[in-house]
């Protein structure tokens, strides 16, 4: 299971970052870049238009590329249109729309839109460039437009040293926006009008993850002082404590660093909280990282299990709530089950460095079956600039000859023992 060769989906010309998919247009958006350096590596925004080949494997498309200057985009959360992207200790937002217009031309640029001719004669929805050149009066043809605005920027973290964003998330009703960085703040607006709410001080050392329950509201987040924490609003709820399911493990060997709501797997209006514990320090013998699913509604520990001794960089769970997608420090990427936590799917080493995001493909996008005859279908981005698509394919059944051959020879069995007790 670990052997498994998976091909790239898509290589950037540049280190990738983070990964989101939009399920209203069916775009998957990945980002990064080189930063302020002057090495000729760009930062950009890359719009994918990804599409389903045969039964089980896929294909992109670069639509377009956004160019965000001197800043690397590291953190991005997408809903309602807009992108609110990580980019050093700012928040910057952009508005990003997507046309389809019916033209001869093949292929143009126009300021900040790109434009991409969509074939009417495959009748599957494939995009592909096309050459100048050629019958350009097919008028089955469309173009394939998105343009990207800049809306605002807000400053999302005032560490005066080195500023850096470390995650960026939409509240469930798209009313808020929440940032967590280095110095320990969380920081609340408003949304749209990105009116600042409030801002407290969650954590004494930098927030790697947070995360916002669709049902309570409540606000989960995760910091590198030893603490996961649930607020609400400004004002703390309660610390969790996953080593009340691992009693032998000292205090302050592990510290959190992720944190997801997720759907309550099979059950109607049930909630689960997922969260991941990685080794404070590393041995020779590395330790095993863990993951601890929670109650989501009464915030207590449900079932805390082992995942390998790879150290987890980034966690996702599915729409449907039945899986969960982990990357590693050392570029390998696994899929859980999110009943049971036992791993489904692993490939050792996948990528050639740190798994920097994964984000597993909605059950539908734009109303359209994108996982095929697969359970999950989870993209994984890592510095290496490559995206990658890791797939959970469903049991093939029983082969009805075969359960009728094993009746057949379990009968003969019987009857030979009926018939010969001795010999059987």
């Amino acid at each position: 299971m670990g052997k498994k060769k998976v091909l790239d989906l898509y290589r950037a010309p540049f280190p990738l970052y983070t990964v989101k998919v939009d399920a209203t247009t069916g775009l998957v958006i990945t980002a990064g870049g080189g930063g302020p350096s002057k090495t000729g590596i760009k930062n950009a925004v890359h719009f994918l238009d990804v599409q389903m080949v045969g039964k089980n494997q896929y294909s992109s498309s670069l639509l377009h590329s956004h160019d965000t200057d001197t800043r690397a985009t590291i953190n991005m959360a997408v809903g309602d249109g807009v992108i609110a992207a990580g980019q050093d200790g700012t928040c910057s937002l952009m508005r990003f729309k997507l046309c389809l217009q019916k033209e001869e031309n093949s292929t143009h640029r126009d300021g900040n839109t790109l434009a991409r001719r969509r074939s009417g004669k495959a009748g599957k929805g494939n995009l592909e460039n096309r050459s100048t050149t050629g019958d350009v009066s097919d008028t089955r043809n469309e173009t394939v437009q998105i343009t990207v605005t800049n809306i605002a920027e807000v400053l999302s973290d005032l560490n005066p040293h080195d500023p850096l964003q470390k995650v960026v998330r939409f509240s469930p009703d798209m009313n808020l926006l929440l940032t967590g960085g280095t110095d320990g703040y969380i920081r609340v607006w408003e949304f749209p009008s990105l009116e600042k709410k409030f801002d407290f001080k969650a954590h004494e050392k930098e927030i790697d993850d947070l995360d916002m329950s669709t049902i309570s509201k409540q606000l989960v987040t995760v910091g590198r002082d030893f603490v996961c924490n649930v607020w609400s609003d400004n004002q703390l709820v309660t610390s969790l404590n996953w080593l009340e399911t691992m009693p032998q493990i000292a205090e302050k060997t592990y510290r959190y660093m992720a944190c997801r709501f997720g759907n309550g797997e099979d059950e109607k209006d049930a909630i689960r909280l997922y969260t991941v514990q990685i080794p404070h320090k590393r041995d020779k013998k590395p330790p095993p990282c863990y993951i601890t699913k929670w109650d989501g509604k009464i915030l207590l520990p449900m079932l805390t299990s082992p995942c390998g001794t790879e150290v987890i960089s980034c966690l996702a769970v599915s729409d449907s709530g039945r899986f969960l997608g982990l990357g590693t420090v050392n570029g390998s990427v696994a899929v859980h089950s999110a009943f049971s936590l036992q791993k489904l799917y692993y490939v050792h080493e996948s990528h050639g460095i740190v798994v920097t995001d994964v984000v597993f493909l909605p059950n539908l996008m734009k109303g359209q079956n994108i996982k095929g005859n697969n359970k999950a279908a989870l993209l994984s981005v890592a510095v290496d600039s490559r995206c990658q698509v890791h797939t959970v394919t469903k049991e093939r059944p029983i082969p009805p000859w075969l359960f009728f051959c094993g009746l057949i020879i379990v009968g003969m069995l019987l009857i030979l023992q009926y018939l010969f007790p001795v010999l059987i």
